[in-house]
């Protein structure tokens, strides 16, 4: 067996989550339609193939001590020059985002590990373009507004593709969704 690369985040519902994509996308971002719009709870981590089935138990229980919550998105942040990134910013959920963050990253748990940066819940809109277009995306996006429940999160796998598939998601009180009928665990979510 090998290794995957795995992430863990919340997804921005549509409409909202294919308009930020596109709008990246429109940006120059060239990963823009292999990464869904999301809120990162764990950046790509790199696990053995065989460590899958306890990330999977173990995000279970995260989800299971996990309670819904309003989610808001406001206005556009940056990381530069520490990092070439442009966001727009989550300005409710953000304190609920940090509690799951640390419990699936939990020193006990099969996905202990350090952030390069500290954690800032955001949705990424635009990522290593050139700096005219990383200004165009704050500028456009300023008066971006979007909110909704956030009622859990889900595991993602990137392929060698470099798209970003879902393999579970997870409701909080305990469910797992299973994949749609008739399609694989590892289809993509973001083919269009």
């Amino acid at each position: 067996m090998g290794t995957v690369t795995i992430g863990v985040s919340i997804a921005v519902p549509e409409p909202h989550g294919s308009l930020l994509q596109e709008r990246r996308a429109g940006f120059g971002d060239a990963a823009a339609h292999g990464i869904p719009t999301h809120v990162t709870l764990l950046p790509p981590t790199e696990i053995a193939e065989e460590s899958l089935a306890a990330v999977e138990a173990h995000l279970g229980e995260v989800a299971a001590a996990g309670r819904p919550f309003p989610m808001r998105l406001s206005g556009t942040g940056t990381f530069r020059p520490l990092s070439p990134v442009v966001y727009v910013r989550v300005v409710q959920g953000a304190d609920d985002c940090s509690w799951l963050q640390q419990r699936v990253r939990d020193a006990s748990g099969p996905l202990d590990r350090e952030l390069q940066f500290p954690y800032h819940p955001h949705v990424t809109v635009a990522h290593g373009i050139d700096e005219a277009a990383m200004d165009r995306a704050f500028a456009e996006l300023a008066e971006y507004e979007a909110a909704w429940p956030c009622t859990g999160f889900a595991l993602y796998e990137q392929g060698l593709d470099g798209v970003w598939r879902k393999l579970h998601e997870y409701v909080f009180g305990g469910a797992v969704v299973p994949p749609q009928a008739g399609h694989s665990e590892r289809d993509t979510i973001a083919s269009r």
